[in-house]
């Protein structure tokens, strides 16, 4: 988390939190949804405004991390802003590594993280849970990935991709979760974190 945003916690503890306004989706592009495209339905099926400056999205991704809840969220100065997620907190982008296991980075950037497992939900989409949490193979790594199944170093096993939030511990849509209302106590709570 970024040096000011710590300093903001601290200056206004008490800021409201805020749903629906922010997501992420399946190859780790952030959009802004204003009301008019909240009315008009959930995300993915209304989008919104793909966040295109660079600094932005590097300032979202340095300050984006997860409740003990399994909700996900930027920490935008006070204001806890919670993501909704087409798919998976995290998009692996993966590069291919000569004779080991590709190297997996979450689209937030970050250190390697290490693959603990590796799931295919009904759709053929490949999901990985790591050390750092669970999330989707970007679909221009499917090479890199087909390789390391092929060598035998992951072994994909099904799973509804209905039944992964649970098993995986996050929350694909904080507004519908909370009724675009956070429980107070979870809209304070980053005061202490």
């Amino acid at each position: 988390m970024d040096d000011m945003v710590r300093a903001a916690l601290k200056k206004w503890p008490n800021v409201p939190a805020c749903t629906g306004w922010l997501a992420l989706d399946a190859r780790g592009d952030w959009y802004m949804r204003d009301d008019r495209t909240q009315q008009a339905g959930r995300f993915p099926q209304s989008k919104g405004s793909r966040i295109e400056h660079r600094q932005l999205r590097e300032f979202i991704e340095r300050n984006y991390e997860g409740t003990r809840e399994g909700a996900w969220y930027f920490q935008n100065g006070p204001q806890r802003v919670y993501v909704e997620l087409e798919a998976a907190p995290h998009v692996w982008r993966l590069a291919a590594r000569a004779g080991t296991a590709p190297e997996v980075r979450s689209h937030a950037g970050g250190d390697d993280v290490a693959v603990e497992s590796a799931w295919v939900d009904e759709r053929g989409r490949l999901f990985l849970a790591t050390d750092a949490g669970f999330g989707l193979v970007h679909t221009q790594d499917m090479e890199a990935a087909a390789d390391a199944i092929e060598a035998g170093l992951w072994s994909p096993q099904p799973l509804e991709f209905a039944a992964m939030p649970a098993r995986f511990g996050f929350c694909l849509s904080p507004a519908a979760q909370w009724d675009g209302h956070p429980p107070r106590e979870v809209a304070s709570a980053h005061a202490a974190s």
